[in-house]
């Protein structure tokens, strides 16, 4: 179903209530920025950046309005979702809905990250966990 078209982990997203105060602390820890953006939403801007260490891309990004709120009243929890890369964003959703699982999105969403964007949806885990499809456009 998925074989062949999963190509491994791409990256966590971790929601952030000061992305210049996490981008600092993750850079002391040897991650480097390799890119930066901000997307638009109805509550306010959201800050993202990918951070790189050796092939593990950290995905921070800092919410707008009571999104941010929420996030900083969170105790433990703050992995948002983990990404995998696939070769073909088409074949996995229609993979994810013949396995019965059902996608956030109402259909893949294009993102405006890297050279020529990605496009992605997302599926829950057992517990609630986001668990994305990615496909890095080329």
């Amino acid at each position: 179903m998925f074989a062949g078209n999963v190509q491994g982990f791409q990256h966590l997203g971790l929601p952030v209530t000061d992305i210049a105060r996490s981008r600092a602390f993750y850079e002391r820890l040897g991650f480097r920025a390799v890119f930066e953006t901000t997307l638009p939403s109805e509550s306010g801007a959201i800050l993202v950046a990918m951070l790189d260490l050796g092939g593990f891309i950290l995905e921070l990004y800092q919410p707008a309005g009571t999104d941010r709120a929420e996030i900083a009243a969170r105790g433990d929890g703050h992995v948002d979702h983990l990404a995998l890369n696939v070769a073909d964003i088409g074949q996995a959703w229609e993979a994810a809905r013949t396995a019965g699982l059902t996608p956030l999105e109402e259909a893949p969403v294009f993102l405006p990250f890297w050279d020529k964007g990605c496009k992605y949806f997302t599926v829950r885990g057992p517990d609630g966990e986001k668990v994305e499809f990615n496909q890095i456009l080329g």
